[in-house]
């Protein structure tokens, strides 16, 4: 387990025991949510990392990532309303980027609704650049998503600092 900043949040593997918690945060941040199935499926392989960050007993957020040789893909991250603006995705952000560099990830993509001011705000402060757009990418609404990448320039600078 590794202890965040705040004195009461860990960022911790996630276990099939949080999958309720996960689906229900995931059902209340997006329009075509991931089921419990989803994630135990993920999270079961070896080229996956899935985390949550706890603030007490209680889940207040999650990311997933899955990797191949040297690059890999965030597929979804998401923090529960009520502890939105308290620095918890950027610490799922920032461990992810640890663990994906121990196993020699040196690229990590992901897509964000092009809407999504606050989440494409959150991936720049992390490292991210937009790379390309996928046009009509997302559902329920129809939208683009944009492609972002962190290399591992800005994951080296991040571990040694």
């Amino acid at each position: 387990m590794i202890k965040a900043r705040e004195d009461r949040r860990i960022i911790r593997e996630m276990t099939e025991a949080d999958l309720d918690r996960v689906t229900e945060i995931e059902r209340a941040n997006f329009s075509v949510p991931w089921k419990k199935k989803d994630f135990y499926d993920f999270m079961i392989r070896d080229d996956t990392i899935f985390l949550t960050a706890a603030e007490g007993d209680e889940i207040a957020g999650y990311i997933g990532f899955y990797g191949y040789p040297d690059e890999g893909d965030i597929t979804n991250v998401s923090v529960d309303a009520a502890y939105r603006q308290r620095g918890i995705g950027r610490a799922l952000l920032d461990e992810l980027s640890r663990r994906a560099s121990d196993r020699g990830i040196t690229k990590i993509f992901l897509e964000v609704r092009e809407s999504n001011a606050d989440a494409i705000r959150l991936y720049h402060s992390a490292g991210y650049e937009q790379v390309g757009l996928r046009k009509d990418y997302y559902s329920s609404p129809k939208e683009n998503a944009l492609i972002m990448r962190r290399d591992a320039a800005a994951v080296e600078k991040d571990i040694n600092n």
